[in-house]
């Protein structure tokens, strides 16, 4: 072995020179020799550990700046979905805003309308007390002219047998013209009083058409009115319908357990009635305010229920989403297993917040959740919290959405610091970002 260093020393000499590293005291002078194989190894060992530093100070580089990336990424994410929930809560300000003018224009409309209708009856009323008035005057005008006609036959024949009885045809004359003169007087006032009828019954006529065109232009204003009323109800009530649908939770069974629940008998809407003296609603102005009710009604109700639903996200600062709800390896044994909630994380003491309001039925040590808080909500529903790092409610306590419960941590069987999220149907897990994802296009 020594034989081929030494052979190795001799064929590298030649390229490096053999060096001596000379070490003096003050009372004697040493060195060092240090052949061709040591100074390659040396300087092969001094190159390693400058890679070895270059590389090591690269990477904690990259790391350092992808960690910036990170987060202003992060950020600007949080600004644009906070920017996206102004802009929601002012839509929906703005939408609950109109839904109240129009509510109060439609209640105008049905005043007018009602006014109007009375209006329409009298006036119909009258006219038919006039019609029959002249049906009378004209029945009373017939019998008159008959009569008078007779009185002209009966006065003819009395002046052609005048010449036989000239007496008595004179009496007879003098009565027939008293009787003819009462009658022309009566005929007279006859044709005066079917002109002030006549007068009185176009009068009525035009007052009527003025009614009937005034109707006309209300039940135009009225049809637009209904019109943006039952559009507005339609979207405001779709996205509701399709947030609950997508939960899973089916609508009419669910507002069915709201009106039940949460709704006193004194409050509810009741339909209205327009129609006035037991006629029809030939327009179908009632079926369509009755309509519009209800809807506004359900909107009411479903605002109820996602009030008291987790529908909101349990996180509102700079976290990331790191695990899903199903199936996935666990990282602790390396074997798939289920994983009933969604993880997010985040910086210890992250403030965890109720997704709805509810009463807590659990707040401390858990098993492997660690601290973790548990909310129990409306319609059997139950949000879990879990790995907290401090738990702020007690068992007992009411919450609101929104409202702090804790702070993240790594409490319990965690791997890092993040909260484990859990929604709970009747003791069941479902999937928790079905109902963080239906409610951000609602709230």
């Amino acid at each position: 072995m020594r034989s081929l260093s030494e052979h190795v020393n001799a064929a590298l000499s030649r390229k490096i020179p053999e060096r001596r590293l000379f070490l003096r005291s003050d009372t004697e002078t040493r060195f060092i020799r240090l052949s061709p194989l040591a100074q390659i190894v040396g300087l092969g060992g001094t190159a390693l550990v400058v890679g070895w530093t270059i590389i090591v100070t690269a990477v904690f580089l990259i790391d350092s700046i992808g960690a910036g990336t990170l987060r202003e990424q992060a950020a600007r994410e949080q600004r644009v979905y906070e920017a996206r929930l102004d802009t929601l809560a002012a839509e929906r300000d703005l939408r609950a805003e109109e839904a109240l003018r129009a509510q109060e224009r439609f209640a105008t409309a049905m005043e007018q309308v009602s006014r109007m209708q009375s209006a329409l009856l009298a006036s119909e009323e009258r006219r038919r007390e006039m019609e029959t008035a002249v049906s009378v005057v004209q029945a009373t005008l017939r019998r008159t002219m008959r009569e008078r006609e007779d009185a002209r036959r009966a006065l003819a024949r009395v002046e052609a047998s005048a010449d036989a009885e000239p007496v008595m045809a004179a009496d007879r004359a003098a009565d027939m013209e008293d009787a003819l003169g009462f009658l022309v007087e009566a005929l007279e006032q006859t044709a005066d009083q079917r002109d002030v009828i006549a007068t009185a019954a176009e009068q009525a006529r035009r007052e009527a058409e003025h009614l009937a065109l005034e109707q006309r232009l209300a039940e135009d204003r009225n049809n637009v009115i209904f019109a943006r009323l039952e559009e507005a109800v339609s979207v405001s009530m779709q996205p509701l319908e399709r947030m609950f649908r997508d939960a899973g939770l089916p609508p009419e069974r669910l507002l069915e357990q709201v009106r039940s629940a949460y709704v006193r008998p004194e409050d509810r809407v009741r339909p209205v009635s327009i129609s006035t003296r037991g006629s029809l609603d030939e327009d179908g102005v009632e079926s369509r305010a009755n309509d519009i009710l209800v809807g506004l009604d359900r909107v009411n109700l479903y605002r109820i229920a996602a009030e008291r639903a987790p529908f909101a996200s349990p996180v509102r600062s700079n976290v990331r989403f790191t695990s899903g709800f199903g199936n996935r390896r666990d990282p602790k044994t390396g074997r798939t297993r289920m994983h009933s909630g969604v993880d997010f994380a985040g910086p210890r003491g992250t403030a965890i917040l109720s997704t709805a309001e509810g009463t807590v039925t659990r707040a401390g040590w858990h098993g492997g959740y660690g601290n973790t808080v548990i909310v129990r909500h409306a319609f059997g529903i139950e949000t879990l919290y879990a790995h907290l790092s401090s738990i702020d409610v007690k068992v007992g306590d009411r919450v609101s959405r929104g409202q702090r419960i804790g702070g993240m941590g790594t409490t319990g069987r965690s791997t890092g610091v993040h909260l484990h999220y859990e929604v709970r149907i009747g003791s069941n897990p479902v999937n928790p970002m079905t109902y963080i994802r239906a409610a951000r296009n609602v709230f």
